[in-house]
């Protein structure tokens, strides 16, 4: 499915349901493809802000906007 302007659509997702989902980078860098989101990222009012996704090979973590995760030109939902 295209766009005019030729990029993915946005896939819908329910912040409330990222809690351990599984994630694989579509541009994998230092070897690191597949991701667990670790944790949610909340404001005073538990609005979800962002989440905290970890990388299965290093174990590195790093923090993003949770709606960066809808962009399918960089993250593809489950391990592949």
């Amino acid at each position: 499915m295209s766009h005019p302007n030729n990029r993915p659509a946005k896939r819908r997702l329910n912040p409330r349901k990222l809690l351990l989902s599984k994630w694989t980078a579509a541009q994998p860098q230092n070897r690191e493809r597949h991701f667990l989101v670790t944790e949610l990222i909340r404001d005073e009012q538990d609005n979800i802000l962002g989440v905290e996704l970890q990388a299965v090979l290093t174990q590195r973590s790093q923090q993003l906007d949770w709606r960066q995760l809808q962009d399918s030109e960089y993250w593809l939902q489950g391990w592949r």
